[in-house]
């Protein structure tokens, strides 16, 4: 098997607060969208995030059709995370945690957009094995 792209897929309340938390804040762009639906690309990962409407009816399989977001952390892992951190959180996202260390050397913040999905920022402060 060879994958060509990866994505995942996000029910949510209130698509465009997602959206626009991605773009806004993490470089996001919009690579297509209709109603209750966007589709969001990122110039440097091989990853979309796509956003669909809760209770969208073509939503399969239905009887999982409830919105994420209860135990989901959408993590990106950057290089310059402090500074991250700082623009963020000056221009007004919810933070969630702000930056700490783990003991094994993960260095991470966290923020909450509007439908509550938590946005994880990660810096490897040592090379994980």
């Amino acid at each position: 098997m060879q994958v060509t792209s990866t994505a995942i897929s996000l029910n949510v309340p209130d698509v465009e607060a997602s959206a626009r938390f991605a773009t806004d804040h993490f470089g996001f762009t919009e690579a297509m969208s209709a109603d209750g639906f966007v589709s969001l690309e990122h110039p440097s990962a091989a990853l979309n995030v796509i956003f669909l409407r809760t209770g969208l009816e073509t939503f399969r399989p239905a009887e999982i059709a409830g919105s994420a977001g209860q135990g989901l952390l959408l993590v990106l892992v950057v290089e310059d995370l402090d500074d991250q951190f700082a623009r963020i959180s000056a221009a007004g996202a919810k933070v969630v945690t702000p930056p700490e260390t783990e003991p094994w050397g993960e260095r991470y913040c966290q923020f909450a957009d509007g439908n509550g999905l938590v946005w994880q920022l990660v810096q490897w402060m040592v090379t994980p094995e």
